[in-house]
This record gives structure tokens, C-alpha cells and sequence, in this order.
């Protein structure tokens, strides 16, 4: 089973790797797509290069292949990789019913997944780029 995951990962994180750990346990092969900055209009946009946040995420065991996402259009990759299922991350903007509804638009046949959220392990643990760039802020600034 083909699965892709996808996201901006920025700055990686325990959280990031939890997300990819989870849905590539729901198959045999993970690609996973890396959202273009300039694509990027739900939060700020990356720090990082593209390519740079793409090949942080190919090196990571879990992941069988990663590709930077379609400048204008987030399906092509998709189409390409022709998934099983799509997994989000758990706290994602995605609509999950919107994402059925344009893959089913598009004839794609694949499944829509959530992987869970993941708790910090000890005290001080941060899961969250954003929470990251403040902390570097507040001690580096």
C-alpha cells in the first residue's frame, strides 16, 4: 500500500517525526509531499529553502520517497504518486471531507486518514516549529 503524507516541515520535530512514523505504519511505501513557501498562506511561511526542507524529510527512515509539492496545484503530485491513502497530520487545517471530495473530483480512489496527535514525552519537549522559533527567539534575540 502507497501512502503519502505531507506539510511544510520547517524546522523538524519529535512531532513531525511522530506524523511520519504513523503513516508509514499504514503501508509500505511513504512519499511525502513538502509544501512550496510560496504555497504556504494557512500559517508563516517556512525559514527554510524548499529543497532543503525536502531533503531533511527524505533522509528520515520512515519515508520511501519525498517530492516538493506543484507550484499551483496540490493534486499533480497526488495524481503522480497514485496513493492508497493519504494520511494528515492530526492537527492539520485540512477538511478531510473536502480533501474526499476533490480527489473523487479528480478520480482519485484513495483513502483519507488522520494520524494522532502526539504528547510531549518529558518537560521542556517541544512539538511545534513555531514554539521553536520562539524559544530561539527569547534566548538568542
Amino acid at each position: 500500500m502507497r501512502v503519502v503524507a505531507q506539510g511544510t516541515f520547517d524546522l523538524l520535530h519529535p512531532g513531525h517525526l511522530h506524523y511520519l512514523r504513523e503513516a508509514r505504519a499504514m503501508g509500505d511505501e511513504l512519499h511525502v509531499i513538502i509544501a512550496r513557501q510560496d504555497n504556504v498562506t494557512h500559517k508563516e511561511p517556512p525559514l527554510l529553502p524548499d529543497r532543503q526542507r525536502r531533503d531533511m524529510v527524505a533522509a528520515l527512515d520512515p519515508v520511501t520517497e519525498a517530492h516538493l509539492g506543484h507550484t499551483e496545484d496540490i493534486f499533480v503530485p497526488i495524481e503522480r504518486i497514485d496513493p492508497d491513502r493519504i494520511v494528515l497530520g492530526h492537527d492539520q487545517h485540512h477538511d478531510d471531507d473536502a480533501i474526499r471530495a476533490a480527489l473523487a473530483e479528480r478520480g482519485i480512489d484513495c483513502e483519507v486518514a488522520r494520524a494522532g496527535p502526539r504528547e510531549p514525552r518529558y518537560e521542556g519537549e517541544v512539538l511545534s516549529t513555531g514554539t521553536i522559533i520562539d524559544r530561539v527567539c527569547e534566548e538568542r534575540c
